[in-house]
């Protein structure tokens, strides 16, 4: 008898997921049908270069942009259409987002940005009431990857591998099923950004978190467990197992 091949089961899911963005009489078609599935507990790299919509993809997948054409699935169930109020909460309860530029709140500190989706999702009763269990949490975290010597630190009296790193707690306060990061190295030199890549594998295997990581340098990308490649808007390699 022939060996069974184990699949985990597909986590998110695009079907042909098709974007064009307008800009009066022209258009530019970022997307082209692309169908990709993520399986619970992987960690995917999508590599191409500037322009091939790996970034959009990215936001679509995240329920950030809404596809002109096709669906995203979780488990199975479509969510793309589904209310704004409900994909709202999809993204602060399902989905962590990091991004190049990090997007904390100047006036923050550290500890603030990583407890601020946590002020969105709770009411200011609520949360007063929880803040000092929720405070403990965003300071576990914050020493998790690092930063426990940082915390009351603002935005700008840290380096670009600590905001990383801060963004990366933030996106996890939440517990998130799937982490999409979008060239989270691309604003780091080559020491850091394999120290917040080193964080993600380490992230994607001690807790299973699904990944998606956009990235356009192939050394970071063979990082993840699978390649998918995109060029002009469409899936190029779809399975390229990394060695």
């Amino acid at each position: 008898m022939a060996d069974v091949i184990s699949v985990p089961p597909s986590h998110l899911t695009s079907v042909a997921l098709g974007k064009t963005y307008r800009n009066g009489p022209n258009s530019v078609e970022v997307l082209q049908g692309v169908n990709l599935d993520l399986h619970k507990g992987e960690f995917l790299s999508i590599i191409g270069q500037s322009g091939s919509g790996k970034s959009t993809l990215l936001h679509l997948l995240g329920l950030l942009d809404s596809p002109d054409i096709g669906e995203v699935r979780l488990e199975g169930k479509r969510i793309d259409h589904l209310p704004a109020k409900t994909r709202d909460d999809l993204r602060n309860r399902i989905f962590g987002f990091v991004f190049q530029f990090y997007h904390l709140l100047p006036e923050l500190n550290l500890i603030e940005n990583v407890l601020s989706p946590l002020m969105i999702r709770y009411s200011t009763w609520e949360y007063w009431k929880r803040r000092h269990e929720l405070k403990d949490k965003a300071s576990d975290l914050l020493t998790q990857v690092g930063l426990g010597h940082r915390m009351k630190h603002k935005p700008s009296q840290v380096s670009g591998g600590e905001l990383q790193r801060a963004a990366i707690a933030r996106a996890l306060i939440t517990e998130p099923e799937v982490l999409l990061a979008d060239e989270p190295t691309g604003n780091l030199d080559v020491d850091t950004g394999k120290g917040i890549i080193e964080l993600l594998n380490q992230l994607n295997t001690e807790r299973e978190l699904s990944i998606v990581m956009v990235t356009h340098d192939e050394v970071i990308a063979r990082r993840a467990q699978r390649i998918v490649r995109l060029c002009h808007g469409q899936i190029e390699c779809m399975r390229e197992k990394v060695a």
